[in-house]
């Protein structure tokens, strides 16, 4: 496959088949939908853009690029942090922004939603029925449900209710030919046949584009109590999150590192202690007076592991403010300079180790690191900052970029917890998967893309 131009090749027959207006050729307009939220350099100048508005237009941009050996790059909300919906030359880039409708039957309860649907959108629509659908990433107000599928994101909330697959029944999925296929559907039980449903969820736009998704919901719960406590070193905070843990189950459970509490103050002005070594930030939404025991143990266990402060509320608009904080991290962080945004995850005996390992790496490479992590899951987020314009730190920041993703490896951990490979990542894959099962993940991408035409360079080598 190789890069194409205007000049050599016929868009009439793709406009023709297109829904009014969906597709766009001016370089202009075309900028914006280059890069995601990694501002990967590499990116590359698209053929064209698909804007499509169902299931057809991308069927239709599918089959064209499949005739014409074109690379197609999958785009929602791009707000993907690794480089998954970054252009390459010559590509089309089809966009499902448009595809927004929410369905949501509550006597099944599941939503039936189009891949542009924001999450946010979808708690809202979900809530008019006193519903829920957990799954909430930092970016859950402008990041997009099809982005969600593709990288199989977690939240803030997954220590206890889980990532994306989780709430997944059902899929509708273009496939590399153009063929649109359903699979599985609104069956909380359903074995028949491989399940090739979870295949989809997770794989970046490189088996499939995924057009609409059925979705599980939960009943609404209670508002939760939060529990926030400050500790004076890494060591506690990381060994009262072990305690945690192993005694309780918190709906959530969230990590941030002195850099990161001063970020988010420097933003807000409010009040957080400048001088902690670490935050944890926790709830529990457990129903009636069981939501009080939960946080007092809580409280308990953080003040038995040295915490400076513990600080408990149960009004909904003051937690909801330490979430936020919480949430605003990668934002505060931006000012800052250029991020190269991790997303390692380690089994939880091994969090204290990542967390001062980090430490390390970024002294030695003279470099910032803040860390943020969802401490409930191991699943943390080292976000390395540098100035483009300074080559030299930004070769450190790159050096310091694969060590910390080395040291995840060696402690047993993964390379991505919910951000995805996308292309940033890439080089790494290899040395976490090792090189059978990379192989194994090679041979389902070739089957089901044999011209190697569904986001190529994501993930895998291309070709």
């Amino acid at each position: 496959m190789m890069a194409v131009t205007p000049d050599h090749v016929d868009l009439a027959p793709l406009a023709a088949a297109l829904s009014e207006g969906a597709l766009v050729l001016d370089a202009e307009r075309m900028d914006k939908y280059r890069r995601d939220r990694a501002l990967d350099p590499a990116a590359g100048t698209p053929l064209a853009v698909v804007r499509a508005t169902c299931t057809a237009d991308v069927q239709a941009a599918v089959r064209f690029a499949a005739e014409h050996g074109i690379g197609v790059v999958p785009r929602g909300a791009g707000t993907g942090l690794s480089g998954g919906a970054t252009a390459q030359d010559g590509c089309l880039v089809v966009s499902t922004e448009r595809m927004t409708a929410i369905e949501i039957d509550p006597t099944t309860r599941i939503a039936v939603v189009e891949p542009g649907a924001l999450n946010v959108a979808v708690k809202q629509a979900a809530a008019q029925h006193e519903l829920w659908y957990p799954p909430d990433p930092s970016s859950y107000e402008i990041c997009s449900i099809g982005g969600n599928v593709a990288t199989n994101a977690g939240g803030l909330c997954c220590v206890k209710y889980g990532v994306t697959s989780d709430y997944v029944l059902g899929l509708t999925v273009v496939l590399a030919d153009g063929t649109a296929v359903d699979l599985g559907g609104p069956r909380l039980k359903d074995v028949a046949g491989l399940s090739l449903t979870k295949l989809f969820v997770g794989s970046e736009g490189t088996l499939g584009i995924v057009t609409r998704v059925v979705l599980r919901l939960v009943p609404a719960l209670q508002a939760p109590s939060t529990l926030v406590a400050t500790f004076g070193s890494l060591d506690a905070a990381t060994a009262a999150v072990l305690d945690l843990t192993r005694r309780l189950r918190p709906s959530m459970l969230e990590f941030m590192d002195r850099t990161s509490i001063n970020a988010v103050e420097d933003l807000t002005r409010m009040g957080l202690d400048r001088s902690a070594e670490a935050m944890l930030v926790m709830q529990s939404d457990e129903p009636g007076a069981r939501a009080a025991e939960e946080i007092a143990e809580m409280a308990k266990i953080c003040d038995g592991h040295g915490a400076a402060e513990v600080f408990h509320t149960d009004d909904p608009e003051e937690g909801a403010a330490f979430v936020a904080a919480r949430r605003m991290v990668i934002p505060a962080m931006e000012p800052r300079g250029s991020l190269l945004l991790e997303d390692v995850g380690v089994p939880l005996p091994q969090l204290g180790a990542l967390v001062r390992g980090i430490e390390r790496i970024a002294a030695e490479h003279d470099v910032l690191i803040a860390v943020v992590a969802h401490a409930g899951d191991g699943n943390t987020h080292p976000l390395v900052v540098f100035d483009p314009a300074d080559a030299d730190q930004a070769a450190r920041a790159s050096a310091a970029y694969g060590a910390v993703m080395d040291l995840g490896i060696a402690l047993g951990g993964t390379i991505t917890g919910e951000h995805g490979v996308g292309r940033l990542k890439r080089p790494w894959l290899g040395d976490y998967l090792g090189p059978d099962v990379l192989a194994l993940n090679q041979r389902v991408k070739n089957a089901l893309d044999p011209q190697g035409i569904l986001n190529p360079g994501a993930v895998f080598e291309h070709h």
